[in-house]
């Protein structure tokens, strides 16, 4: 039945101006269908190339019970990529295929093989972003290296896995996949190098590996800088420490690290090892001290004759949390030895040997210390 207008005019005039501003049930008027919607941006899918180096992540066990025994850097990068069909919904991925070993097994000479070849990459205007697969247990110096030495403000993410892919609840498909969202993602640029584990961003400068059983195995004590979750990242914090294009090192102006040596701190302990490593080629010694750095009275003697021909004395902790104090326990000023801060020994390794191509002046490399 044809709808009837009032016959009163005030209201015949409100109806027709409602019958023609509203459409039928079920449409939308044709102004909203074409108007673009609040903040919608066409977006392409981002350039991550993969570069792979070996490890847990790329390792296979006899069956699938076996997730703390098996063999590391079995898996190439093309069948990794493969493993993950999911890969390609979130970028256009590629992958290299750097080194094959376990992390431990990783040198100084191939810290800056993989630093040169990032660097490279992220100087090509078809890279967004640069992955990084790696062992788990030197993967926290390879990624304090790069934030340190690569100039650049394109997304560097270092991943790996405390579970091969032939595990039950294996862990290396996932953090892949959070560690390629992240380098796809505009969020991350300018926050350094990152590394995702466990659903976690984590700061490359300060992650550490606390567990070796466990897939959260990675830790900082200042907290981790955000989220993935359902292929999301989510940020909260940003780091402060100087790196990337902020960082006065330049992987392009070094082809070797210096040798430096990490002696461990404990209850008697003997003045060999550091005797040892001089005679081997250290040009500095991280003492991993006790609580704050601290080196034993019988001790001091040999590190100030070692400092006093030339060796550098960085006083760093083997406590896994806080920050080492100068001139608290012993007096740094007096003796001429730098004090780590808050960098764990092998940390203070990695910046101590970066530093070195560039000063060996101990307040230039105090400074260095405070800044980085």
């Amino acid at each position: 039945m044809p709808y009837a207008l009032p016959r009163r005019p005030h209201l015949r005039l409100a109806a027709l101006l409602l019958a023609t501003a509203l459409p039928l049930a079920g449409q939308r008027p044709a102004a909203a269908l074409e108007a673009p919607q609040p903040g919608a941006v066409a977006t392409r899918k981002a350039n991550v190339v993969i570069l792979a180096t070996g490890g847990t992540i790329a390792g296979a066990g006899a069956d699938v019970s076996q997730s703390a025994t098996y063999q590391a850097a079995k898996v190439p990068v093309d069948k990794l990529i493969a493993s993950v069909p999911t890969l390609g919904q979130v970028a256009n991925v590629r992958g290299e295929q750097v080194f094959q070993i376990a992390s431990e097994s990783f040198t100084n000479a191939q810290l800056v093989t993989l630093g040169k070849r990032v660097s490279q990459l992220l100087k090509q205007d078809d890279v967004d972003g640069v992955v990084i697969t790696h062992g788990t247990d030197t993967l926290e110096e390879t990624a304090f290296f790069l934030d340190l030495v690569v100039k650049s403000d394109k997304p560097i993410v270092v991943v790996g896995a405390m579970r091969p892919s032939t595990a039950l609840s294996a862990d290396g498909a996932l953090n892949l996949t959070d560690a390629v969202v992240t380098a796809s993602s505009p969020e991350a640029r300018g926050k350094g190098v990152l590394v995702t584990m466990n659903d976690e961003i984590q700061a490359g400068r300060d992650v550490t590996k606390r567990v070796n059983i466990k897939p959260s195995a990675f830790f900082s004590q200042w907290g981790p800088l955000g989220m993935v979750v359902e292929g999301k990242t989510y940020f909260f914090r940003a780091p402060v420490k100087r790196h990337g294009t902020a960082s006065e090192f330049d992987i392009e102006k070094i082809d070797a690290l210096p040798e430096v040596a990490i002696v461990y701190g404990s209850g008697n302990m003997s003045p060999t090892p550091y005797a040892a490593a001089v005679e081997a080629g250290a040009k500095a010694i991280i003492h991993a001290g006790t609580g704050n750095g601290s080196v034993a009275g019988y001790l001091v003697d040999t590190l100030k004759d070692l400092r006093s021909k030339g060796t550098l004395i960085i006083r760093s902790s083997r406590v896994g949390d806080g920050f080492v104090l100068r001139n608290a326990e012993q007096p740094d000023d007096k003796y001429d030895w730098v004090v780590a801060h808050d960098l764990n020994p092998q940390k203070a390794k990695i910046l101590t040997a970066v530093a070195l191509t560039q000063t060996n002046d101990t307040k230039e490399l105090q400074r260095i210390f405070w800044e980085y």
